[in-house]
């Protein structure tokens, strides 16, 4: 999806681990109003359920990778994803690693993209790693585990540039 001239606004989320028998289980409503704004959605894995990448997907377009737990979408969603938004490659994995050497192996996995995306952690972070490319993981906006708050990610991207980027920390549930 390449829209070089044009402002991209895109929401990027992981672990939401919400399966489509979960109903107490759903998006946060202030995450679901960040949705409504959004041109395109990055989910860095641990979906779950079908249900939720079809609910991303009435807000805008969706691209999704397989996380760990992401066993009833085996054979729908790819292990990465490399694409080009406004202008900025992006290459989207679910786990990343260790963060120990992380940089480095990034760097090396895929060496044309200006942010990697990932999850697994439930840990955001949002960094320069090796060769200046960006590491961004939006953390989880339904389970913090050991992160201080749910989060999700924001980026916008136009002209071949990351314009914006930033973790968005959720109200407290």
């Amino acid at each position: 999806m390449t829209r070089d001239n044009v402002s991209v606004r895109v929401v990027v989320i992981a672990d939401t681990h919400i399966s489509d028998a979960s109903a107490t289980s759903r998006l946060p409503e202030a995450l679901s109003a960040a949705l409504c704004r959004a041109d395109l959605i990055l989910h860095a894995g641990d979906v779950v359920g079908a249900e939720l990448l079809a609910e991303l997907a009435t807000y805008a377009p969706v691209h999704a990778v397989l996380g760990n737990n992401d066993h009833a979408l085996v054979g729908v969603l790819p292990r990465t994803v490399e694409i080009e938004i406004a202008g900025v490659s992006i290459a989207m994995v679910h786990d990343s690693g260790a963060s120990d050497g992380r940089e480095a192996r990034m760097q090396r996995r895929f060496p044309d993209a200006a942010i990697v995306v990932y999850g697994h952690s439930h840990l955001p972070e949002d960094r320069i790693g090796a060769d200046r490319q960006r590491l961004f993981n939006p953390g989880s906006p339904t389970q913090r585990r050991r992160a201080p708050h749910r989060t999700y990610g924001r980026l916008n991207l136009a002209g071949g540039r990351i314009r914006r980027h930033e973790i968005v920390a959720l109200p407290s549930a």
